[in-house]
């Protein structure tokens, strides 16, 4: 039985000596923590090069062993626990003499790190990129008695260790290279990697001709990158490493995106176009930590829901709109529908209601349930959202279709309290109103405090002035409803449609109705970052609105 699940199911040192012994020529990525790990695999790499260069980045030190090696072996496995694929560890020059190569096998053994690549430089080792001309190389055998110290301490018969070659780097020549190859392989090496600093991949190509396949060939491009991988294979290399991408990708976003916040004050614009914190959230397993909440510390308790008002022709759009709905009007390369469920699915919103109306057969977008007003030439949006009546939920979201935001607006009203909680922009100067304006009075204006105010609705109106004053501000046409709000929900739906004018009542209308029975209807507010679509004018505002 233990034979059986090791074959269907390999450790990670077998796979790595699996990717070596490979006829295909393989690739491995570099990454230096947990995260990048997880990166790594998830975009399909069979392993994972912890590279030396890019963990001591990391860091913030120099590539010369200011990084321990506990402080490596450490970060290993942080990368280990939280990925499935082997991990090659650039282990520098092992760190010492052969017995740190013992101590260092035996570390990495007991983290899962599938194998160790040491170089026959001198410790404490120099960046094969600086101040490349003749460095000094380690005594051959002294560097062979590293690599037997290392397999004889190994209890996993398939580790590899990896004979890394700076002859050619270090200005040694081709002669001294091959010498050395042929010393490691009878020293017990399960693979050569064999670096060059050349533009061209002249020299790569002659060691492997004169290699002749006696043992697994790895190689690391960095510096002949535009080379053509098929000319590797075709030479007989086994591995490629792409060696220092993950962190050098890292660091240019990194500084881009420093400079854009310190310049603008500000991350709104910004924040649409860097990873979303759920990302992150995904990538730390914090999925796995959240259903075990729900199993063992909140059962039963109920996932959000979103339910669309889309029924809406938009006449103004004109033609735009003659053979769909408003909200497969595409922007910027994606429908508004489909713009408005990547936001959910950003914030674990999985289930989606739509309504309807106009043109719904042209509505194909999937992982939707779709709801149909067929009277919605004659009907306002309550009746539209009791036709969704069967897939209320004890937390949703209602939204116009026609909406764009920024992600933090979403996210921000899923973590305040309240039954019923509405969205107002504060900002009318600068409030995007192309469509009916949904002004809102609310028991205080925003004092843009950096706490969150405790806030209601007095009263909706198109009117912007009232016997209230002046406005708050302008709903947005997104809310949110939980817990005692769906009950309250549900009650003002029904006195509602005792009413004669019942079919031409809106969303507005249902939220004065429920302020005047004294249920309170919280208010969060934003300051910008949306806008509806419903004028021709809109459209070319919502393109660059995405582009932002």
């Amino acid at each position: 039985m233990a034979t059986q699940i090791k074959q269907s199911n390999p450790g990670k040192s077998t796979q790595l000596r699996r990717l070596l012994e490979s006829p295909d020529l393989e690739f491995i990525l570099e990454a230096h923590n947990g995260i990048s790990a997880r990166i790594a695999e998830e975009a399909g790499f069979k392993g994972i090069w912890g590279s030396g260069l890019a963990m001591s980045a990391q860091f913030g030190v120099r590539d010369s062993n200011e990084a321990s090696w506990t402080q490596i072996v450490d970060m290993l496995e942080f990368m280990s626990d939280v990925t499935r694929i082997p991990i090659l560890l650039d282990g520098d020059t092992g760190y010492g003499n052969f017995n740190n190569m013992r101590r260092l096998v035996k570390k990495l053994e007991q983290r899962y790190i599938a194998g160790v690549c040491i170089e026959d430089k001198q410790f404490p080792k120099i960046n094969s990129f600086i101040n490349g001309e003749r460095q000094p190389l380690a005594d051959v055998d002294e560097f062979c008695g590293k690599i037997k110290a290392g397999k004889d301490s190994q209890d996993d018969p398939d580790f590899c260790i990896i004979a890394r070659i700076e002859a050619l780097i270090a200005g040694w020549g081709m002669s001294e290279a091959l010498k050395r190859a042929e010393a490691y392989h009878e020293a017990g090496a399960d693979g050569i990697l064999i670096h060059s600093k050349l533009s061209k991949p002249d020299e790569i190509l002659e060691f492997s001709h004169e290699w002749a396949r006696r043992l697994p060939l790895i190689i690391v491009p960095t510096t002949y990158y535009s080379t053509p991988v098929e000319v590797f294979h075709k030479a007989g290399v086994n591995l490629v490493i792409w060696a220092n991408h993950m962190i050098r990708a890292a660091v240019a976003a990194m500084e881009k995106a420093s400079r854009e916040i310190f310049e603008n004050k500000s991350v709104a614009n910004l924040e649409d176009r860097i990873a979303p914190i759920k990302r992150i959230f995904t990538l730390q397993g914090a999925d796995e930590l959240t259903r075990a909440q729900e199993r063992y510390l909140h059962p039963g308790r109920p996932e959000t829901h979103a339910i669309v008002l889309a029924a809406s022709r938009g006449n103004a759009l004109h033609e735009l709109t003659h053979d769909r709905p408003k909200v497969m009007l595409s922007i910027g390369g994606k429908t508004l529908l489909r713009r408005l469920l990547d936001e959910f699915k950003k914030q674990s919103i999985n289930q989606t209601t739509v309504v309807a109306g106009y043109k719904h057969d042209a509505i194909d977008t999937a992982g939707i349930t779709l709801r149909i007003n067929n009277e919605y030439e004659t009907t306002g949006e309550l009746t539209s959202l009791l036709c969704a009546e069967q897939d209320f939920n004890e937390d949703m979201i209602i939204t116009y279709g026609d909406l764009l935001f920024r992600s933090y607006i979403l996210d921000d009203l899923l973590e305040l309290d309240g039954d019923i909680v509405m969205v107002v922009d504060s900002d009318l100067d600068n409030s995007p109103i192309s469509g009916k304006p949904d002004y809102a009075y609310c028991s205080r204006t925003d004092d843009r405090s950096m706490f969150r105010q405790d806030i209601s609705l007095k009263h909706i109106s198109e009117d912007e002035k009232t016997d209230l004053g002046e406005p708050s501000g302008r709903w947005i046409g997104m809310l949110r409803i939980r817990g005692n709000g769906l009950n309250w929900l549900k009650q003002g739906l029904g006195e509602l449609q005792q009413r004669e004018d019942f079919t031409q009542l809106t969303l507005p209308d249902l939220l004065n109705h429920l302020v005047k029975q004294d249920i309170p209807v919280k208010v969060h507010y934003i300051h910008g970052h949306w806008l509806d679509v419903n004028t021709l004018q809109d459209i070319d505002r919502a393109g660059d609105f995405t582009k932002a």
